[in-house]
């Protein structure tokens, strides 16, 4: 695992982070003070109940309000939304530490990488439940033997450039956004690095609206092979 640089390498302000949120108020009131300066954040609000946008405007990041529902939706708000030429994503549950994305902001700013990627990898048992970590796998091996994508991940953390990412022209707007992401992004040649990240238990007070439950699980992968289909 590649380790986080120190923000200081890069300046701030450098890339806007969207954090595609529902119900995540107990998640952000940790998180977002630990963003570090490198990044500019954009809550996206998609139907939260709880003060997610209240909580997220006093932490001092710019909130966008999405009606439509779903991961997708939510993802394409921030990406309009965004005004520097690299924009990260990241869950805002808490599961990740934002600044495990720094070495991913560098190998895109760097022209090393078109797209840069995190690989989950859980810091102890009970993290990644196991209906949700074999339907990843499933996808994964599916992604390899059809198109030759290498990752081992389906991107749930990435780092591109704003004008690339919406010259691929992702049409989902739910769970499938990140599966045809990376179906688009190898079909167009893309230089993809990928950098395992750790991947930590959601913030107390949050639930997870794809691995949370059998259920949430099979409706993603619903829309996992309705885009690969």
């Amino acid at each position: 695992m590649t380790p986080p640089s120190s923000s200081g390498d890069l300046p701030a302000g450098a890339c806007d982070l969207v954090l595609p949120c529902r119900d995540e108020a107990a998640a952000l009131r940790h998180l977002l003070p630990i963003v570090p300066d490198t990044f500019s954040v954009v809550v996206v609000d998609n139907g939260s109940r709880d003060g997610t946008a209240d909580v997220a405007r006093s932490l001092g990041a710019r909130v966008v309000a999405e009606s439509t529902p779903g991961y997708g939706a939510a993802c394409h708000a921030g990406l309009l939304a965004a005004t520097a030429d690299l924009v990260a994503f990241m869950d805002g549950d808490g599961s990740f530490d934002p600044a495990a994305l720094l070495p991913l902001v560098e190998d895109v700013r760097s022209g090393r990488a078109d797209m840069a990627v995190g690989r989950r990898r859980p810091v102890g048992r009970g993290v990644w439940p196991w209906h949700a970590r074999a339907g990843n796998a499933l996808v994964v091996a599916w992604l390899r033997r059809r198109i030759g994508m290498q990752m081992h991940d389906i991107g749930a953390v990435r780092v591109v450039g704003r004008t690339a990412l919406l010259d691929l022209g992702v049409e989902d707007r739910r769970f499938g956004y990140p599966v045809e992401l990376v179906d688009r992004a190898v079909r167009a040649r893309w230089r993809i690095a990928e950098h395992d990240v750790a991947y930590h238990p959601r913030a107390e007070g949050t639930r997870s609206k794809v691995s949370g439950s059998v259920r949430g699980t099979v409706r993603t992968a619903r829309d996992f092979w309705r885009v690969l289909s």
